[in-house]
């Protein structure tokens, strides 16, 4: 049992591998499950034993990319004056250095554009829920700065993943930090 998992995962990270490098040059709807298979070396039968199409197997990646994020989520919630946003961002960068290659893809210029709007769902629907209520008078603001944060640590993880020799997770998640905490204070200054 134990054996044919690991064979079964092996298999997935190599579909995962092939569809990630497949879509830094390709629009997922002009990959093949051919010309994927043939990318990874392995039968088209055993693709279909696991998947129905390529699209199929993105839904599968990016629906447990989106439960990772939601455990980091719910693991972390979103407290006022930016506690918890260290330890929230460093998973976050944790999970992007462990699924790079397929992240690089999906931020990158054949991405999936609503999966991005998936995760940016998620956090904001986290975020500005538990801090909005705490500051009603700025409440209109706070959606503006949100957004600004939330522009600016896509184009950080967009520049990051293109990199040939990145900085590691580590760095990348203080460098995120301090800007969004410097914003996020500005705002709290000008709400209190």
């Amino acid at each position: 049992m134990e054996r044919t998992d690991r064979r079964v995962r092996k298999t997935k990270a190599q579909l995962n591998a092939g569809l990630a490098k497949l879509m830094r040059t390709k629009n997922i709807n002009e990959i093949t499950v051919k010309e994927l298979v043939d990318e990874v070396d392995i039968n088209r039968s055993t693709f279909y034993l696991h998947y129905t199409d390529i699209h199929n197997l993105l839904d599968s990646i990016e629906q447990d990319l989106l439960k990772r994020i939601q455990q980091v989520i719910e693991a972390h919630p979103v407290l006022p004056h930016n506690k918890n946003t260290f330890p929230f961002i460093a998973d976050m960068f944790t999970i992007l250095e462990e699924n790079k290659e397929i992240c690089g893809a999906l931020l990158g210029q054949h991405g999936d554009m609503h999966f991005i709007r998936q995760i940016e769902q998620i956090i904001a629907e986290n975020s500005i829920k538990s801090i909005s209520h705490l500051y009603p008078a700025g409440k209109n603001d706070l959606r503006y700065y949100y957004d600004f944060c939330l522009s600016g640590c896509l184009g950080l993880l967009k520049s990051w993943m293109e990199q040939d020799n990145p900085e590691s997770p580590e760095h990348m998640a203080e460098l995120t930090y301090k800007m969004v905490t410097h914003a996020m204070d500005v705002f709290y200054e000008s709400v209190e």
